[in-house]
């Protein structure tokens, strides 16, 4: 997201980045759903790539929707000018406001990527499925915090991170691809663990729509702890952190490629 450009431009960059990240990282989205749902992980890359038209939608949609909504409350924040600077935390509460918008969009969209993962079919037959007021915005709850603090660690501690340490560790971080890695790090740090709890509830309520197993948030949330205690809600941790990491260092990078490529007058100071 960027205040130096506008809510069109920053949907476009935003869905651009999203679609790169999806198709270059789908693998470990498969392996940590099915983690999560204790059901066995294949290596076929017909499976592993089951639903990937709908995550293209799904992140595509929701990190245009992420760059816009936190764009323009950057815009707002800094008054118009965008070389004006903003506080770290009102740089984080403009990555979770636009997290939670998005998560309107990006609910009912993975769980049809979910369900195909589970039980194949394409994306039209079960969308058909799913298209019920019950089933519609099952995991809701889940969605909205796991994204809004994805947003966060993605959209804003990456430039606090890099920030940080081009101002206090000049001789050693003199520019920003040096500090990208450990920014990277850290937010993929930030927005895997913080929110793997949420995003195991909705994983297991968004495979189970028959809800044979897994009810309500709280019903959910109740057997996974009853089951395998706080260890339950962290499985598939590893596969969403090695996709985490990636993902905030390439959406992180091409936010900032894709918009200059894209509008450089909006970049000319």
């Amino acid at each position: 997201m960027s205040a130096r450009l506008n809510e069109f431009q920053n949907a476009t960059v935003g869905m651009s980045v999203g679609m790169t990240e999806v198709l270059l990282l789908q693998p470990f989205n498969y392996a940590k759903n099915m983690t999560q749902q204790q059901q066995p992980i294949s290596l076929n890359p017909a499976t592993m790539y089951r639903g990937v038209s709908a995550n293209c939608v799904n992140m595509g949609s929701c990190t245009m929707i992420q760059f816009v909504v936190g764009g323009k409350l950057q815009s707002i924040l800094k008054g118009g000018d965008p070389n004006q600077k903003i506080a770290p935390l009102q740089e984080m509460a403009c990555g979770i406001g636009a997290g939670l918008t998005s998560a309107l969009v990006g609910g009912p969209l993975e769980l049809i990527m979910i369900q195909q993962q589970r039980k194949g079919g394409s994306s039209l037959s079960t969308f058909k499925t799913i298209a019920t007021p019950e089933l519609f915005y099952r995991g809701l709850m889940g969605m909205a915090v796991r994204e809004a603090l994805w947003t966060c660690g993605y959209l804003s501690i990456p430039p606090i991170v890099r920030g940080y340490l081009m101002t206090n560790y000049a001789e050693t971080f003199d520019s920003n691809e040096k500090a990208r890695i450990p920014a990277s790090l850290l937010g993929g740090l930030f927005a895997c663990y913080l929110t793997q709890p949420f995003d195991t509830v909705k994983t297991c309520m968004q495979g189970d729509i028959e809800k044979q197993m897994y009810g309500s948030f709280t019903q959910t949330a109740k057997k996974l702890y009853g089951d395998s205690g706080i260890p339950g809600f962290y499985r598939g941790a590893t596969f969403r952190y090695g996709r985490m990491v990636c993902a905030v260092f390439i959406m992180d990078s091409l936010k900032e490629l894709i918009g200059p490529l894209l509008y450089p007058s909006a970049y000319q100071d």
